[in-house]
């Protein structure tokens, strides 16, 4: 929200109480307390004039926060994110004539206390990172809102908005935010942090995260999960400005030496990813949203691809296995699915793991409906006299919303998705959690319902995840999530949501997954082919290729299916290549997914992440390194040629090169741009120079014996010696095996001599 017209204007019906003074300082043990006030001439300047009260602490060695409170009169009724606080050291020290200086190493703030000459410098250990400046921290009253009205007199009020800008420095580069589609570098965008159901070709998203990163060597999080408002150099070119609406705004600043680092140390505050078990990284196909099918439809399906030969890891049942207008009841529709525990048996006969579609709405046809109307769990209405169920049309009709801050109701839900489960169901599709009001609402908990918007899709997940945890072992969880707000990272998997089936829709698909992956989310999808229309078959095979270099892949459109072959048997054909290169990658992306449950880094990767020292990266949105060493260029025209960059890597040898995945004897140099036509039976896939990777090309499903057939491709020379780690399938958290390698005098050693090593 734009609150200025210019430098010397503010927008009509707009004022600003600016913070220029620091009226006195509180200093206990790890925590410093300000209390900010406007420019100070004499006493009289005390009066009819607000104050911002400021803490300053640090929840983690290198994180600072900052809490600005205008009034602190109201209750507060959450929802609030889970921040984990590690107790670091922290250094204060004072200086009367200066200011004072609060030190969490490595990041140190400077605060000026010099009489009105308040401002805010964080540094890093080596040079400036952001600043608040002059004008930096205020307090907005807007009258031009119907909060305001004149007749009132001196008791009028008016719309009030925390404000805090950050200084940015020339040439500096913002991204994150969540998964945004518009353009990947953030800088000149206005960005409401507010979850919508936009699908991906608008400046709406699904997954909004309050969380950005900055080229200059840290991270700004935002603690609020309500409704945060930036403009990124959009209203002020030389700064970020912040407003929340309300009394409170805190912000956490997180210094890293460089963007894996920021990461590492953002989920440590939010969580770190949790584990998806490996099965998972298997081909997903659906139903299809608004397709017709049965069991005759789905058995079809499923002979096609073992008739094909395609690996197939997973089915998954879209919505309308449940009866229309009953979304959801938890009940497969029996006209189509006459005995569904039978059938759920013979699919998983065939080695196949089940996923249904959720939501957390209840249709008004729904049979379980009056039920949770009884008991009170609905999220209700607050401006009635009789109690009064929140609903509308908008999806299912009359549908209610399951309100998950009532714990009887998070039980009763629950209870349902047991059944599922002793159904045989796997996982769940949790769809939607956006389309959650805020005006006239009431949570059993009173919860703030502005906050609860973002935040709802974070208990809806939750509880489905923890439900999934406790009827299969703690490594079989998996969730396929649409909304998220931070720290959604925990419940892994998400997908992008409704994108068309176009080459632009494909590239923007990437831009947002980039950005949520640089917002600490390790692992997701998007819909292969696109979910709106019919792919062309070119669009198609190429779709493929890319959805099987991300870290999950499914088969999904809305009102036309996703085999291949009703595309050509040529798509079959690209299909089945594609998943069983992903299969022979697997002890690779699972090492890859291990070390982004230690350290919050993403299998996929911007590419600056990976190369921050490397200029050229930091524009890149093209492409991506798929864990550290795989760069991956996907193909976004019909015709097959794609441009890419081959980025310098610190350190390399003279005679290290990129080699390429199809052809290893082709080689590339680093810092260089290529241009290249591909057939459908290749993209650019690079594998890095100096590293080592585990592959297994035998394993024709993900669980097939990861230490059988297991090989490493070896691309030196090596620049170090490194451990290979070779997960456990079976308990993706712990390591099966350990594998040191190592080169001396052009001589590579190994520690295991039984495995396969192929030198590139």
């Amino acid at each position: 929200m734009k609150f200025t017209e210019g430098m010397w204007k503010q927008r009509a019906g707009v004022s600003i109480d600016w913070m220029q003074n620091v009226e006195r300082v509180n200093i206990n043990h790890k925590k410093v307390n300000l209390l900010l006030n406007k420019l100070q001439r004499h006493r009289g300047d005390t009066l009819n004039s607000p104050t911002i009260s400021t803490e300053i602490s640090s929840p983690h060695d290198g994180v600072v926060g900052v809490k600005l409170v205008h009034w602190d009169g109201e209750q507060e009724n959450g929802p609030n994110f889970d921040i984990a606080d590690s107790s670091p050291i922290v250094q204060v020290t004072q200086n009367n004539e200066d200011g004072l200086k609060y030190s969490s190493s490595p990041l140190n703030l400077a605060i000026n206390t010099r009489p009105n000459e308040l401002g805010f410098l964080f540094q890093g250990p080596k040079s400036k990172l952001t600043s608040h400046s002059f004008r930096s921290i205020g307090y907005a009253h807007d009258i031009s809102t119907s909060r305001s009205n004149f007749a009132n007199g001196i008791y009028m009020q008016s719309q009030g908005f925390v404000l805090a800008a950050f200084d940015l420095g020339v040439g500096e580069k913002l991204y994150g935010l969540g998964e945004r589609f518009g353009p990947f570098i953030k800088n000149g965008q206005s960005v409401e942090v507010w979850n919508e159901d936009g699908g991906t070709s608008s400046e709406l998203a699904y997954k909004n995260i309050p969380f950005y990163m900055s080229s200059k060597g840290y991270g700004v999080f935002i603690n609020n999960p309500g409704k945060v408002m930036l403009e990124l150099q959009s209203e002020r070119t030389t700064r970020v400005n912040i407003a929340i609406e309300g009394e409170h705004l805190e912000y956490f600043i997180i210094y890293g030496e460089n963007p894996k680092d920021i990461l590492r140390r953002y989920t440590a505050l939010t969580g770190r990813p949790a584990l998806p078990p490996a099965w998972t990284y298997g081909l997903w196909l659906t139903t299809s949203f608004t397709t017709s099918y049965s069991e005759d439809t789905v058995t079809g399906f499923l002979d096609g691809f073992r008739d094909r030969n395609i690996p197939l890891s997973v089915f998954h049942f879209d919505c309308f296995y449940m009866k229309s207008y009953q979304w959801c009841d938890f009940s497969f529709d029996s006209e189509m699915f006459p005995d569904p525990a039978s059938y759920i048996k013979r699919l998983k006969e065939r080695g196949l793991k089940i996923s249904v579609w959720i939501n957390p709405y209840i249709g008004q046809a729904s049979p379980i409906f009056q039920e949770a109307k009884s008991n009170g769990y609905f999220i209700m209405r607050s401006d009635r006299q009789v109690p009064t169920v929140w609903q509308w049309d908008n999806w299912q009709a009359g549908m209610g919303i399951i309100d998950f801050t009532n714990p009887a109701a998070c039980e009763w839900y629950r209870s349902h998705l047991i059944r599922m489960v002793n159904l045989g169901v796997d996982s769940f599709k949790t769809d939607f959690g956006e389309r959650i009001p805020f005006k006239n609402v009431r949570y059993h908990n009173n919860a703030d319902p502005v906050r609860m918007h973002n935040y709802y899709a974070q208990i809806y997940n939750k509880l489905v995840y923890e439900t999934l945890q406790n009827h299969h072992p703690r490594s079989e969880s998996c969730l396929f999530a649409r909304s998220a707000t931070a720290g959604g990272q925990q419940f892994p998997v998400h997908w992008g949501g409704d994108c068309e089936s176009t080459f632009e829709a494909m590239a923007e698909s990437l831009r947002g997954g980039l950005s949520l992956a640089l917002c600490g989310f390790g692992f997701w999808a998007h819909d292969i082919g696109g979910f709106e229309g019919t792919p062309p078959p070119a669009l198609y095979k190429r779709w493929v290729q890319f959805g099987l270099l991300s870290s999950h892949s499914r088969l999904h459109g809305s009102s036309s299916y996703r085999v291949p072959w009703i595309y050509g048997e040529d798509c079959s054909e690209v299909l089945k290549e594609c998943v069983l290169r992903k299969l022979t990658m697997l002890p690779y992306l699972l090492g890859q997914a291990l070390q982004a449950s230690r350290d919050g880094c993403p299998l996929l990767r911007a590419m600056f992440l990976e190369f921050p020292r490397d200029q050229n990266c930091y524009t890149i949105d093209t492409q991506y390194m798929l864990g550290s060493d795989l760069l991956v260029a996907p193909v976004f025209t019909e015709e097959g040629t794609v441009t890419f960059y081959v980025p310098e890597v610190e350190g390399q040898k003279t005679e290290s090169k990129w080699r390429s995945w199809f052809d290893q004897k082709k080689t590339y140099e680093s810092g260089k741009w290529y241009t290249e036509t591909h057939d459908f039976s290749t993209l650019p896939i690079l594998i890095r120079p100096g590293t080592a990777i585990a592959i297994n090309r035998t394993l024709k499903d993900p669980l097939s014996d990861h230490l059988s057939g297991l090989e490493l491709l070896v691309n030196g020379p090596l620049e170090r010696d490194m451990v290979v780690e070779v997960v456990d399938k079976e308990k993706v958290g712990e390591v099966a095996k350990r594998i040191a390698v190592s080169e001396r005098a052009g001589e590579l050693n190994v520690s295991d001599k039984t495995i396969k090593v192929t030198q590139l």
